[in-house]
């Protein structure tokens, strides 16, 4: 996940160096960065169901590969249209391997710790996106932004035989599909090697098989509201957040910070993430939708508070920090409560879709920021309606807590 999240966010660190090389305008980089949105949104929803017909393991290491490649090949990009194509390639490996990753922890975890194992995981992809930022700091000067893709290409490359020895597959997952005991046998003494079992043994699920679409149990056995409320929540979430992690740079080299700085300002939206991300988790798991509602509410006032500070380095600095906290550790959460809610034979289709409409979120929040910058829309009103989807988010979150 750590590779993940920098190559998710490497574009919007990039994106003023770019401009400036490519004499390119401010909004005209919003369909660049809504392509890699894009082949996200992808990945997510072909690649979760798929990996609940073949497998986690398998999906995860076929979009590493995915995601690698795509980022390495972006170094070469001669103009924008090169780089949307490649941004949609790079998108469909990340979306694959997302949320899957969630379900494969979720899976090996204990339920009454499952959400914060779950966000912990998950936090290698804030602390990637973070460190992206001060990495993108340090190199663009130096060698240019190309420089932050040759990395973000060559780590997960060279990661790929490590996690094909060392990644297991779901044994939840294994028993449910049957016929592969003997590789959660191996598993089992893996995690305790003094286990032993005596003659032939088979390992079952107290779970129902399903047949048929996988999408369409999404929306059976009563589980329909939910689907449907926790798609708003990650559309309003994801809306939020990749139009802060897309424009806040360009903004605040607008501002007259340098691109070097304004990346590393940046760069304090992943950072409260992480912060977020590693506190959040008992609370959630103890108020599951509850302590959910209560984040993205709080999101709603730090982001605002964004575009009343931007006077000062130090309040938008901490106004960006604590909008990071809400924001990324509320969504991160929110993957991990849709973990918990689907049975294991549509997990990964459950936290997969999900992901996948809030993708559609992600899409259009650096497009409707586009649009904004270049209707030259000062700082204060491009905040304030950055806001509002995380009150949608938070309203959303708290009739499920009513509900649920």
């Amino acid at each position: 996940m750590f590779v993940d999240g920098f190559d998710t966010q490497a574009i919007g660190y990039v994106a003023p160096a770019v401009a400036q090389e490519w004499k390119l305008a401010r909004g005209s980089l919003g369909p660049v960065f809504s392509a890699g949105l894009l082949g996200l949104m992808i990945g997510a929803l072909i690649f979760g169901p798929m990996a609940d017909r073949i497998g986690r393991r398998r999906i995860i290491l076929a979009s590493t590969l995915v995601f690698g490649i795509g980022t390495l090949l972006t170094v070469f990009a001669p103009d924008a249209e090169w780089l949307m194509a490649l941004r949609v390639l790079t998108g469909l490996g990340l979306g694959g391997a997302m949320p899957n990753a969630v379900a494969l922890t979720s899976e090996f975890s204990p339920h009454r710790r499952r959400a914060t194992l779950v966000m912990i995981m998950f936090a290698g992809f804030s602390i990637g996106a973070a460190l992206g930022g001060l990495l993108a700091a340090a190199l663009i000067p130096a060698f240019g932004w190309r420089a932050v893709f040759l990395v973000g290409g060559l780590v997960p490359l060279l990661l790929l035989p490590f996690l094909f020895r060392a990644l297991p597959e779901s044994i939840r997952f294994l028993a449910m599909v049957g016929g592969r005991d003997h590789e959660v046998v191996d598993l089992l003494k893996r995690i305790a090697p003094n286990t032993s079992f005596a003659g032939e043994v088979k390992f079952v699920v107290q779970e129902p098989k399903l047949s048929g679409l996988p999408v369409a149990h999404l929306f059976a056995e009563g589980r329909g509201w939910v689907t449907v409320l926790l798609w708003i929540v990650f559309f309003m979430s994801l809306l939020d957040l990749y139009l802060l992690s897309n424009w806040l740079p360009t903004v605040l080299n607008d501002l007259g910070v340098s691109v070097s700085t304004a990346a590393a300002i940046g760069a304090m939206l992943q950072v409260g993430g992480v912060v977020g991300t590693l506190t959040l988790g008992q609370f959630i798991d103890r108020f599951s939708f509850r302590a959910l509602s209560l984040t993205y509410l709080v999101a709603a006032g730090a982001v605002a508070a964004i575009g009343l500070a931007s006077h000062s380095i130090v309040l938008v600095t901490i106004a960006i920090f604590a909008s990071g906290f809400c924001i990324v550790g509320g969504q991160i959460a929110s993957n991990a409560l849709t973990a918990t809610f689907y049975p294991t034979a549509i997990r990964s289709t459950g936290v997969g879709w999900a992901l996948g409409i809030g993708r559609i979120g992600s899409i259009v929040g650096p497009l409707v920021g586009g649009v904004m910058l270049a209707r030259d829309m000062g700082a204060q009103p491009l905040f304030a309606a950055a806001a509002v989807p995380a009150l949608v988010a938070a309203v959303a979150a708290f009739i499920l807590a009513r509900r649920n």
